[in-house]
């Protein structure tokens, strides 16, 4: 179970900025820190930097890039992200090293990986993006 961290300055790695919608300017604070927690071990553990793709989501900017109505972006609980350095072997760390750290909802993309700690929707559950 995700609990939310004390605070964001704990994290070593992430700013709320990160994790903003692209129509909501600060509302990467939304999102669950215990969850970035998590993405910030599996950056401390591949030692490469992580770019977030996606974070938190409004609605309507969920609706806009095709995202589910019960998407855990919506709730702070998912992010796509994507390392510096793309190649295979950084791929399995991030995917083995969340998985470690209970990270349940994998979905698997050429360009990222979605992670999400998702209570409500389905899990385990791996899966590829066309």
């Amino acid at each position: 179970m995700i609990r939310p961290a004390p605070s964001w300055q704990l994290l070593r790695y992430f700013t709320p900025k990160e994790f903003d919608s692209p129509d909501a300017p600060g509302s990467g604070a939304a999102m669950n820190t215990e969850f970035v927690w998590i993405l910030d071990e599996i950056r401390a553990n591949i030692s490469v930097p992580l770019i977030v793709n996606s974070g938190f989501r409004t609605v309507l900017h969920n609706a806009k890039v095709g995202g589910t109505p019960a998407s855990a972006h919506l709730v702070g609980l998912a992010a796509d992200i994507r390392p510096r350095q793309w190649s295979d072997e950084i791929r399995a760390k991030i995917i083995f090293t969340a998985a470690a750290l209970g990270i349940r909802r994998i979905g698997i993309a050429k360009s990222y990986i979605h992670l999400d700690a998702s209570e409500r929707n389905p899990r385990p559950r791996i899966w590829l993006y066309e």
